[in-house]
């Protein structure tokens, strides 16, 4: 039986059990936890809950690109069930306190898959795998051991059939972490004769990543003993009757064991994996169930609900049940009411799932807006890329102002506002990462700085963000010192070639010059080529049309970014330059609000064109589903808003422009009731936007505003086969 087949019938026996969280329809049994696992989709699988701390789930032998997640379809290796992993991410980190189930003297590494006894890893049976929001199932065939296991928030529990022998055992492994990852302190201890508790502090992505935990068996273990490198795995051993079950629950803690072992009394006291896994489908469901479509496309219906999916396992939990958390300074905080949060990949989530978070979860922003204040508070910035407490200040530019800003301009409250504006303002100021180079000469000199480009639009996105936050605020001379900063990139266009070049610091442009050229993390874009980044500048959109002379040029040159070969030049390109349409590059961030720049121009019918054509070329009901990596959300987030008809292209403003609405319908889950968004007369040949009604009236914008999303109104688009400007 196929790993396809076997989730079909799971959401089938889902629907007949009544898992529904309550809402009359599972959609978990809409997921599809394999889309992504194939390419370069890097998606977490196994078991957790929305926004979880504890991901649990299987982690294999390979340490590479395509394995940050731990897991890939192309591979059926297992050296245990790790408690934390990241999902879509270009590097890899985490996998703490991995726990494999043995039989038998086994050796105490990693091993490699040349050399069977090489370590405690075994093949997985992926023709036996189940997998579900919530729960994972696989047989380890070395073994003859059925693994599974499920989650709560902070504590995951295994449940592992044994054969019967005389020498089973559960291993605690803490020397295996993720890829980059290296452990620094170990400590690991029985606490009477059922647990084990102990300590994994780690340097990797994050440089001073803490893990505390708990391990609680069902029954007593014989013994207890430590084995391998540095005493780092412990081994609890037990002797087994035929089909005899043992579990292990898990609870995690970034503060101490004694927030371990709150944890695990306060979220996971009791012994039963199937009572904890229907509760982790009620969670999903729930968070699933805040976005209902109407599609008769079933596949469609899949991939909508497996990317929303894929947006809420981050940003993850990371404080303790009583608020207790690891901070930004690496001390341990006392809980002050707000519920803290990690992983902020947010040069890739700003431009995507952080909006669509201010849409379906407007309960959790204020929390996720304090979270990156404190962290301010405690680096003296905000947020770059933030794992674990850590500040890995991976990616360009300054990615944390514009979320923060974006809460602003939404009017959420439940945060300071005076404290926000002050973090963006200081964030913005630092002379550090470049910035200091371009307040001196108001652009980055590619000649002092790599990848100055790219540094340098990302930053005037920041500074438009920062600009629009004052003037929100009425800080005025703030506004206009920052609007200016906004257009430094504009230093570097070059009218004879029409892209943006690098500039050194006598004012020349790079030479030699080749759009299609790439040299991965080493030349003037970042992940990118010219291509992608002249068009980097949707917070001043007329600002770039100007710089082409004429909307008419700069609706010939966006045309010509999708007619381009689609070759990549250069003999260390960026692997993220990935799916292509022409030189649009779909599989990585910056591309991502160009298509939405139709719209933006005047000629909408394009924009519907050419997000029809990703919506349904570049996503695919399949393990090599998204075209990149799914980077913590962002690939899945564009999906979901997409689909539904609309996106944010500009973080400055608070308007969701026009595109091609996918979905017969969408009700979606706001303050104001139910926002509903519905496409009248839409088929294969009616893609184009005709008309617009809001509430039943003429609406003849070219964007919804999200004021009028968060009301709770009705947005009907009549759609047709003419291309018209309605507005």
């Amino acid at each position: 039986m196929n790993h396809r087949l076997i989730l079909t019938l799971f959401a089938a026996a889902a629907v007949a059990a009544g898992c529904t969280g309550g809402t009359g329809e599972s959609y978990t049994g809409y997921v599809d936890t394999g889309i992504g696992t194939g390419g370069h989709g890097h998606v977490f699988v196994g078991a957790n809950v929305p926004f979880g701390f504890v991901q649990v789930g299987p982690t294999s032998i390979p340490e590479e690109w395509d394995w940050t997640s731990g897991y890939h379809e192309s591979d059926s290796t297992v050296i245990g069930f790790s408690h934390t992993h990241l999902s879509g991410t270009g590097i890899g980190d985490l996998f703490d306190v991995t726990v494999m189930p043995v039989t038998g003297e086994v050796r105490y590494a990693r091993g490699t898959e040349d050399d069977p006894e090489s370590g405690l890893w075994s093949y997985a049976d992926r023709s036996r795998e189940v997998s579900r929001p919530g729960y994972y199932r696989v047989p380890l065939t070395r073994y003859d051991i059925t693994a599974e296991m499920s989650a709560t928030q902070r504590v995951g529990i295994h449940r592992y059939t044994f054969p019967a022998a005389d020498d089973a055992a559960v291993v605690i492994d803490l020397e295996n972490g993720g890829c980059w990852d290296e452990p620094v302190r170990t400590e690991m201890k029985a606490a009477g004769d059922n647990t084990v508790e102990g300590c994994r502090w780690s340097s990797g992505w994050a440089s001073d990543q803490r893990i505390y935990f708990v391990a609680e068996f069902s029954r007593p273990f014989d013994s207890f003993t430590l084995h391998g490198k540095d005493s780092m795995y412990g081994r609890a051993s037990f002797s087994t009757s035929e089909g005899e079950q043992i579990l292990v629950k898990v609870a995690l803690s970034p503060v101490s064991v004694e927030g371990a072992r709150s944890n695990l009394k306060a979220e996971l006291p009791g012994w039963d994996l199937d009572a904890v896994a229907m509760a982790a489908d009620d969670a999903w469901n729930a968070e699933l169930s805040r976005i209902r479509i109407e599609t008769e496309d079933e596949s469609v219906r899949k991939i909508f609900y497996t990317a929303l999916y894929h947006t809420m396992i981050a940003p993850s939990l990371f404080c303790d049940v009583d608020g207790s958390y690891y901070g930004a300074d690496h001390e341990v905080h006392a809980p002050d009411g707000t519920t803290r949060y990690t992983t902020f990949s947010l040069w890739d989530t700003y431009r995507a799932a952080m909006p669509l978070m201010t849409i379906i979860h407007q309960d959790r922003l204020p929390d996720i807006i304090n979270t990156m204040l404190s962290i301010y508070q405690q680096q003296g910035k905000l947020p770059v890329w933030h794992l674990m407490g850590c500040e890995t200040d991976c990616m360009v530019g300054n990615p944390g102002i514009m979320p923060v800003a974006d809460a602003i301009l939404k009017g959420f409250d439940g945060f300071d506002k005076e404290l926000a504006y002050k973090a963006l303002k200081n964030s913005a100021m630092r002379p550090d990462r470049g910035q200091d180079l371009r307040m001196e000469y108001g652009y980055i000199p590619c000649d002092l700085f790599n990848e100055a480009v790219a540094y340098d639009m990302e930053y005037a996105i920041a500074d438009g963000s920062v600009a629009a936050a004052a003037k929100a605020l009425g800080k005025e001379d703030d506004y206009g010192y920052f609007l200016e900063r906004s257009r430094s990139y504009r230093n570097f266009f070059d009218p004879g070639t029409g892209f943006m070049r690098g500039k050194d610091s006598r004012g020349r442009f790079r030479t030699p010059f080749n759009p299609f050229s790439s040299t991965h993390r080493a030349d003037d874009y970042c992940e990118g080529n010219a291509w992608q980044y002249t068009w980097l500048a949707p917070h001043d959109f007329d600002g770039l049309v100007g710089c082409f002379g004429s909307k008419e040029a700069f609706l010939a040159k966006l045309d010509s970014l999708f007619s381009a070969s689609d070759v990549v030049a250069g003999a260390n390109t960026s692997p993220d330059i990935s799916g292509l349409i022409g030189q649009y590059a779909h599989g990585n961030e910056p591309s991502h609000h160009i298509l939405y720049f139709y719209t933006m121009a005047g000629e909408p019918w394009k924009t519907a064109d050419r997000v029809h054509q990703v919506l349904t070329t570049l996503y695919h009901d399949a393990p090599d589903g998204l075209s990149g990596n799914e980077d913590v959300g962002q690939m899945s987030a564009w999906y979901i808003l997409s689909a539904l008809g609309f996106y944010q292209a500009d973080l400055a403003r608070p308007y969701f422009w026009f595109g091609y609405p996918m979905l017969d319908k969408a009700e979606i889950k706001v303050p104001g009731g139910v926002f509903t968004v519905a496409a009248e007369g839409r088929s294969a040949g009616n893609r184009y936007i005709q008309s617009v009604t809001l509430n039943g009236k003429p609406y003849t914008k070219p964007y919804i505003e999200f004021k009028d999303i968060k009301a709770g109104n009705t947005l009907v688009f009549t759609l047709g086969p003419d291309k018209v400007r309605w507005y």
